[in-house]
């Protein structure tokens, strides 16, 4: 079956993550969560005090954009790669609510997509890839062989988010989870640069009732029919 690259976007908590990992994994294909590199680098900022509840400092952030060096290590006993930001496993502290609640401000700033951008060009260059993420398939890849935008509604996510915050040991609380989804959803959608929106050649996928294994074999079809295609 021949290589492609596979581009998963859609808005927060849709378990676009979930599906690239497994997918990858599947295929032998190098997963990439774009997303993660937003949150690295908002947890960058948060670490410097450059974002806060009442203050962001753009241009500080931006000034020092060449001290953020990401990268991603496969870990054998987890079965993915996680996250490093200038050599420190960040994997834990960026998948916290109050990163979440940042993140978004911080993917509107136009330098740091612009840099995100080419660092992720560059990793999907020899295709076999998988990436997910907001703007993959219109800006990172928009000649991607499958394009798949993923859905479903807030309150389905907001569970699911709150499920797997509960589950890791965070106090947190539905209300508030619901609250971050909602504001994440309006900023994604509504920034200037590289706003969320369903790429014209995308196929969409609500999976508000689909179980992780029915989308897993949707998505795997989806991946076998493209690649027939291509040959």
């Amino acid at each position: 079956m021949n290589k492609i690259t596979i581009a998963i976007d859609g808005f927060s908590s849709t378990g676009k993550s979930t599906v690239a990992k497994q997918i990858a994994k599947h295929l032998g294909y190098v997963y990439v969560d774009s997303g993660a590199m937003y949150r690295a680098i908002t947890f960058y900022a948060m670490q410097n005090g450059l974002i806060s509840d009442d203050d962001f400092n753009k241009e500080a952030l931006i000034y020092q954009l060449p001290k953020i060096n990401i990268s991603f290590k496969f870990n054998e006993n987890l079965g993915f790669a996680e996250v490093y930001l200038n050599e420190e496993n960040i994997e834990k502290q960026i998948r916290t609510l109050e990163v979440s609640s940042f993140v978004s401000k911080v993917a509107t700033v136009s330098e740091v997509r612009e840099q995100l951008v080419k660092q992720q060009q560059k990793m999907g260059e020899d295709k076999g890839v998988v990436m997910d993420g907001r703007d993959i398939g219109t800006v990172v890849f928009p000649k991607a062989e499958l394009k798949i935008f993923m859905t479903a509604s807030a309150e389905t996510r907001a569970q699911r988010r709150y499920e797997e915050l509960i589950g890791r040991g965070d106090d947190v609380d539905y209300n508030a989870v619901l609250k971050n989804v909602q504001e994440r959803d309006y900023i994604d959608s509504n920034r200037k640069d590289s706003p969320l929106v369903k790429a014209d050649d995308a196929i969409e996928i609500d999976n508000s009732n689909l179980s992780l294994q029915e989308q897993f074999d949707k998505v795997l079809q989806l991946v076998k029919m493209t690649a027939g295609n291509c040959e």
